[in-house]
């Protein structure tokens, strides 16, 4: 069964979004539809699609990867999900099947892990939004509208691949559990999963956005005894205190560059940096507020810029450390349900 709804549509680099009328495909094998209930805001959603290559000028497109919904109904051979479950939609999925989600190195399954320039469905490379009208209301003949993220959450139903929707606890606070999507978990498994942040440790934060704020939520849970905060807005210094930074810098206060202000308050460097910002010369000073010997540096960012990484080769052999971080390490299926239930606990 078709469904007609109304979706928030882009139809262009920087255009604003377009609230109309979609048709909505029925899932195909190993597909769920899900009735949106809760959906937030990412930057990822404003800023890593911005027209700027060929797949990207495919339009129109649907945005959005952060919610939770139930499910409206399944495609053939889906079997963890049934009508009427609770679920959270991830970005980043999980097969269960190929060599990647059968190890513990890494959560980037082989057929379902994110890809911004992915626009389709995996099953037959179809879409299964299509438009009702043109961006003006007006009747037109139908056009494909396509996916974002694996997720496109900013509509009423949507469509996903099973690989990419995780059931949680009925009983879950519905409203929060849509930022286990991306921000909090992405944040809180930055500092748990990659950086395996210690008790007693001290840790940098750049950006004290929502994923900022979680990589300090996820590093006080670890008992670091110093979390710095690094945001040129100090309006987030409020907020910054209730997830444990002990600490804070404002870049336009400073004089000398962020990364000698910290090496001077800690002795020598922290012990763990996150960029949160996606800006790389914020991912420079991150990288340089370490400790010469172990310092570790986490990107956290989306990086829309063609500029790369502002180090040179020698850097490294101070003994710090460089790393990315994909959905904060979590295995979606395998480890999102214990994740959602901690946080239920408040642990």
């Amino acid at each position: 069964m078709y469904v007609v709804h109304v979706a928030a549509v882009v139809w262009g680099p920087k255009e604003p979004l377009v609230i109309q009328e979609i048709c909505v495909d029925p899932p195909q094998k190993m597909e769920v539809r899900l009735k949106i209930l809760y959906s937030s805001i990412c930057h990822t959603d404003l800023g890593c699609w911005n027209g700027t290559n060929e797949a990207e000028r495919a339009f129109p497109r649907i945005l959005g990867h952060e919610a939770v919904g139930i499910v409206e109904s399944v495609g053939e051979g889906v079997k963890d999900v049934k009508e009427g479950d609770y679920v959270i939609p991830t970005f980043n999925g999980e097969c269960g099947e190929c060599k990647v989600c059968k190890r513990e190195e890494s959560n980037l399954c082989e057929r379902y892990h994110v890809d911004p320039m992915k626009r389709v469905m995996v099953s037959d490379g179809g879409t299964r939004f299509s438009t009702t009208t043109d961006k003006d209301g007006r009747s037109s003949q139908s056009q494909p509208i396509y996916h974002f993220l694996n997720t496109s959450t900013f509509t009423e139903y949507t469509v996903l691949d099973s690989a990419c929707v995780v059931k949680i606890d009925p009983n879950a606070p519905l409203k929060q559990m849509s930022l286990l999507s991306c921000g909090v978990s992405t944040g809180v498994g930055a500092a748990w999963n990659i950086a395996k942040v210690k008790e007693g440790t001290s840790t940098a934060v750049f950006g004290l956005g929502s994923v900022g704020l979680a990589v300090a939520e996820g590093a006080r849970a670890r008992g670091a005894s110093r979390i710095i905060g690094v945001d040129a807005n100090a309006s987030k210094f409020e907020k910054g205190k209730l997830m444990g930074v002990t600490d804070f810098i404002n870049p336009k206060d400073l004089t000398k560059p962020v990364h000698q202000m910290i090496r001077e308050i800690t002795g020598g460097g922290v012990d763990y940096s996150f960029e949160c910002t996606g800006n790389v010369d914020v991912l420079r000073e991150a990288f340089l507020s370490t400790h010469v010997g172990w310092g570790s540096t986490v990107l956290v960012g989306i990086y829309p810029t063609p500029r790369t990484l502002p180090l040179h080769p020698m850097e490294l052999f101070d003994g710090r450390t460089i790393t990315g971080s994909v959905f904060g390490g979590f295995k979606p299926k395998s480890q999102l349900p214990n994740f959602a239930q901690q946080c239920m606990k408040g642990v």
